[in-house]
């Protein structure tokens, strides 16, 4: 899977030279024969495979994230003592169909004060990014659509992309609620991006690498959630304030913002937003999943676990996250907006920082007592 884009660079090359020859008239074309060279019908089936692919990533993606809404209300229904949705289908189960066609159906409704193109493009943009992120994801051995050294990296910039998507929504709604939901959303994400940074780079000095399948590779030994346990700890609560959900829900705080940046949009625009925040909290359970629990690795190295499918392991291990999600958000307070901004600069921004220094100090420690000893 990783040599697709060598490939796609050869047949490349190879169209533009058959397309020389073409023009010169160095192959005819006979009556009734195709009229592609072999080179050509590589190339197609090439954009065939990989729009395949995507599309066997993105469907069970969107299926995830449907019935990832059923599950939380199921969840926060049993939290609360009261059924949950149970009407539409058996026990409900068809309950995210049905709001996904009464979204559908739903007529979008443009402001006449708002900037138009905008306001049109910004939840299509901050879907996309979303998806984006799943490209370089292994679910398995293998699974992925595209491999390279710096996946990790790739996904948290695609994370601190998605800041200007929100601020955008805000900013053309013309409103003063969804202006002010897109500035809190900003000051919140860079400020937790920045702490996050930290603890990858705590990931980093271990495992030497940026990309997952490596990290993971580093990790047969012991997971890293023992040996990083504070790590993972701070990597887990940033990763709460990232995808602005509760207690970190500031930038769509109800009670003061009505709904926040995305306000202003109805149907279709607000079923991309809230795909999207969905996707994220799958794809930062998947990430917690490949840098702590060791991804798709077994729980643990002898039978009956070492028969258990890989991809199912990893869906046990994101699924563990994301019902932490969904716990934390039925159990806890919102925190004020100054709360928020002193844990994120005052305190883990500096633990961040503090054992990032201390693993690495450790590892130049062990290594150069390693080398005296030899």
């Amino acid at each position: 899977m990783g040599s697709r884009g060598h490939r796609f660079e050869s047949y490349c090359s190879d169209i533009a030279e058959c397309g020389k020859s073409s023009q010169t008239g160095s192959f005819p074309v006979s009556k009734g024969a195709i009229p592609f060279s072999a080179k050509q019908l590589e190339l197609m089936f090439f954009y065939i495979e990989t729009i395949i692919a995507f599309l066997a990533m993105l469907i069970p993606l969107l299926l995830a994230v449907a019935f990832f809404t059923l599950y939380e209300r199921l969840i926060l229904a049993a939290l609360q003592r009261r059924q949950g949705p149970n009407i539409v289908g058996f026990y409900g189960l068809l309950q995210p169909i049905a709001d996904g066609l009464k979204l559908f159906v739903k007529e979008s409704i443009v402001p006449k004060s708002s900037n138009g193109m905008l306001f049109i493009f910004a939840p299509i943009f901050t879907f996309g990014l979303a998806i984006a992120g799943w490209v370089v994801l292994p679910l398995g051995d293998g699974a992925l659509l595209c491999d390279f050294r710096l996946s990790l990296l790739y996904v948290f910039m695609l994370s601190s992309l998605g800041v200007h998507t929100i601020i955008m929504a805000g900013w053309s709604s013309n409103s003063k609620y969804a202006f002010l939901g897109g500035l809190r959303s900003a000051a919140q994400m860079i400020s937790y991006e920045i702490s996050l940074g930290s603890v990858i780079l705590a990931v980093l000095v271990v495992a030497r690498t940026l990309n997952f399948s490596a990290i993971i590779d580093s990790q047969k030994t012991v997971w890293y959630a023992l040996p990083l346990l504070p790590i993972f700890v701070l990597f887990f609560i940033c990763a709460l304030a990232e995808t602005n959900r509760h207690p970190f829900d500031l930038p769509e705080a109800e009670a003061e913002l009505v709904s926040g940046y995305n306000v202003e949009y109805s149907a279709m625009g607000f079923a991309l937003f809230f795909l999207a925040e969905y996707s994220n909290i799958i794809l930062i359970s998947s990430v917690t999943t490949l840098l702590f629990l060791g991804g798709w690795a077994p729980f643990l190295d002898f039978m009956p676990f070492t028969l258990i499918p890989e991809t199912v392991n990893f869906a046990i291990k994101t699924m563990f996250f994301i019902t932490l999600f969904i716990i934390v958000r039925g159990t806890l307070p919102r925190y004020r907006y100054d709360q928020l901004m002193r844990l994120g600069w005052k305190v883990f921004l500096p633990f961040g920082l503090a054992f990032f220094l201390f693993y690495a100090s450790l590892l130049l420690a062990l290594n150069s007592g390693v080398e005296l000893i030899n």
